[in-house]
């Protein structure tokens, strides 16, 4: 939130490069858990801690003597949207997008199904998940969707538990991988391998993930060497590092470690999900069958189009990748249900003077963490633009966090400050020291109102 004082980011965000230094903006941040660094804390891959290394930056920001955190606060319950209007010059939302997107086919809600977003919020303690249980009993896995979500959970999946356990994965979740039985992980997607979705960082992870061999269909890959001379340079490497993966012939040194591999990955190209299969007792995923598709158009313009084969692949475990989508906050907030996004114009909400937003409910769910800084810095950048053209009136006194401080104490709601968070997160470092890990995540949210309140 920008006052001056300023209204509600839930997201940290450091000054935009605007070439304009304002002395007088106050912003305070609003986050539903009394913990904060959202999708970096309970999104980004536990074994990639150097994409972690943000939050010092978030740290700084969040510790300026002009900037307030107010965590356990539930924005559009605990205080509206036109609340935070009436407290604030300006309120940003940056709240992300927590919804998933169906698959829509039959078998769907069988148990053994599960979305991505649930499932990484399970290895990486987002609390509303801790009690997924996922059945790991199964052989094989099924991942729909080939981008990074899709290969963190393949690789997650598969990864030796002495490389997990030296990470801040969840303890339930390292106990639950140890005792996998998945040795087998296929990442199904619609169309063909020049249009993978996933970076080169992540593919090539998967490739020298130790204990794991690739196992892909060489006929899927037919003609795409001929294509690469014609590929941005990024497409470029992304597709040589996949074909020499899935057919070309390995080293010696490569060969060898291939043949001790006891698990196995794969893309499967070309194929779309029609329906989870049941177990006899109807209860639980047993398979998935696919349509079987093929290409039509070029560049950009490429669609995948059912021949009208079907596929049928064996798997216990279903995890489907496919998107998030934005909910809306509160009502008085503008949103566009088809495309899931707040409808705005550079950050500035559309038909709402003094609310502005960023990330994806800006712009969908799409880029990594620096698309998403980028963005806010954008949006910061166009807050600062509307208060220097006197578009964003600032010369009302605003009581800021003071204004909202006492609704919060009439409904029983008690903020966790920054210097709270610090109390938890010492005491989750304190106890991932213990088993030689960064920090053991707590779970349960009353838990962590205790250790900030102590």
């Amino acid at each position: 939130m920008l006052s001056k004082r300023m209204g509600k980011s839930v997201t940290p965000i450091r000054p935009p490069r605007t070439g304009v230094t304002r002395t007088d903006v106050q912003v305070d941040i609003y986050e539903r858990l009394p913990v904060p660094f959202g999708l970096v804390r309970f999104g980004v891959a536990p074994d990639h801690p150097e994409v972690k290394n943000v939050i010092n930056t978030f740290t700084q920001t969040a510790q300026h003597a002009r900037c307030s955190f107010h965590g356990n606060v539930r924005v559009g319950k605990d205080v509206t949207v036109e609340e935070l209007q009436e407290a604030y010059h300006a309120v940003v939302l940056s709240y992300g997008a927590e919804g998933n997107r169906t698959m829509g086919v039959p078998g769907e809600d069988l148990a053994g199904v599960y979305s991505a977003k649930d499932f990484v919020g399970w290895y990486n303690g987002l609390p509303r998940n801790s009690e997924l249980r996922p059945d790991l009993s199964c052989e094989t896995a099924v991942i729909l969707g080939q981008g990074n979500v899709a290969l963190d959970v393949a690789r997650i999946l598969l990864s030796p538990v002495d490389i997990l356990k030296k990470t801040d994965i969840t303890q339930h979740a390292l106990d639950a991988l140890a005792e996998s039985s998945v040795r087998r992980v296929l990442i199904v997607g619609r169309r063909g391998p020049l249009q993978v979705a996933c970076t080169i960082k992540e593919l090539r992870e998967m490739v020298n993930l130790p204990g794991t061999r690739p196992e892909m269909e060489a006929s899927e890959f037919e003609g795409i060497a001929e294509t690469l001379k014609s590929l941005a340079r990024p497409r470029k490497r992304l597709t040589e590092l996949l074909l020499k993966a899935a057919i070309e012939t390995p080293g010696e040194e490569e060969l060898e470690r291939r043949n001790r591999a006891e698990r196995a990955w794969g893309f499967r190209f070309l194929r779309k999900p029609l329906e989870v299969l049941p177990s006899t007792d109807l209860i639980r995923a047993a398979g998935i069958r696919l349509a079987v598709n093929r290409l039509e158009g070029d560049g950009e313009g490429v669609r995948a189009v059912a021949t009208g084969e079907v596929e049928d692949v064996e798997c216990g475990l279903v995890i489907s990748s496919i998107g998030y989508k934005s909910l809306l906050i509160d009502p008085a907030v503008p949103f566009d249900t088809r495309k899931a996004i707040i409808p705005n114009t550079m950050g500035r909400v559309q038909q709402t003077a003094g609310l502005y937003c960023s990330g994806w409910v800006k712009r969908g769910p799409t880029g990594v963490i620096a698309t998403t800084m980028n963005d806010s810095f954008d949006t910061a950048r166009t807050l600062l633009q509307d208060i220097g053209k006197g578009t964003l009136d600032v010369s009302t006194v605003k009581p800021g966090s003071q204004g909202v401080s006492a609704l919060l104490e009439k409904r029983g709601v008690k903020p966790v400050s920054f210097s709270d968070w610090e109390k938890i997160d010492s005491e989750e470092t304190r106890r991932g020291e213990i088993k030689g890990k960064p920090r053991e995540k707590m779970l349960d949210v009353g838990e962590m109102l205790q250790v900030a309140r102590a």
